[in-house]
């Protein structure tokens, strides 16, 4: 089983469970560390930073929410969290974990690094654990080969990674990166697998409306339980398929 195929069951079995983060509301089998680094904070086709901002631009008409709880987002949307430095190594971590592949994009397609500089202000307690990983990364790449994370090869940035994606594998001078790779690959996991992109590389379809014609007629002959005249007239009308119905208060 690949890496993504991997984070695909967790995100499945932990989605069922509701375990996985969700923005709003404060309520991995192992991925390793090969795939390639992405350089960038952004995603396509509405996934990316600016499509992270726009969804609050008509929140109060079309979510349902409080206005109290829109202008709380409102003002997380408005904060900024993360420096620059540090999106930038968030979206090449992001990429290591979920890489692009002939399947469906990459973790930053999705807008992942946005989604945790949102999860961070709307869970604070995410925040320690996130600067302070990022800066364990960059102090270990620095005395590993005399540069920050982002500005390694490839080659050095996995072999960083390597060290601390297994926990139970992990050195004991690399239990602080473990689990902070713990926390980002969760982050990672959530923010893909509840963006567009990731919900179509799942298969989900979510609650799909159908029609039902009632119980078949070769089990009501089997049961010996036929509808009788005025059910068929009054419940099972197919000239009303797919009509919507309003009914009185």
């Amino acid at each position: 089983m690949d890496r993504r195929e991997s984070l695909r069951t967790i995100a499945i079995g932990t989605l069922s469970a509701g375990v996985l983060l969700e923005a709003c509301n404060p309520k991995a089998k192992k991925a390793g560390a090969n795939g390639e680094s992405g350089n960038a904070a952004g995603g396509e086709n509405g996934t990316g930073a600016d499509a992270w901002a726009g969804k609050f631009e008509n929140w109060e008409e079309s979510s349902g929410r409080q206005a109290y709880e829109v202008e709380r987002d409102k003002k997380l949307m408005a904060e900024k969290f993360f420096n620059d430095h540090e999106m930038k190594t968030m979206a090449v971590l992001a990429d290591i974990i979920i890489p692009a592949d002939d399947h469906s994009g990459s973790a930053t397609d999705a807008g992942v690094p946005d989604f945790i500089e949102f999860i961070v202000k709307d869970m604070p307690e995410h925040q320690t654990p996130m600067r302070g990983g990022l800066r364990w990364l960059d102090v270990e790449c620095l005395n590993r080969y005399g540069k920050v994370f982002t500005d390694c090869s490839q080659p050095q940035q996995l072999a960083v990674v390597d060290d601390i994606a297994y926990p139970a594998e992990a050195k004991p001078e690399m239990q602080q990166g473990a689990s902070f790779f713990n926390l980002m690959r969760n982050l990672t996991a959530s923010g893909f697998y509840s963006s567009k992109i990731g919900i179509q590389d799942i298969g989900y379809v979510g609650n799909t409306p159908n029609v039902w014609d009632g119980v078949p007629e070769d089990v009501q002959k089997q049961y010996g339980m036929l509808y009788s005249p005025k059910q068929l007239a009054e419940c099972v009308k197919k000239e009303d398929h797919n009509k919507m119905f309003v009914f009185p208060a």
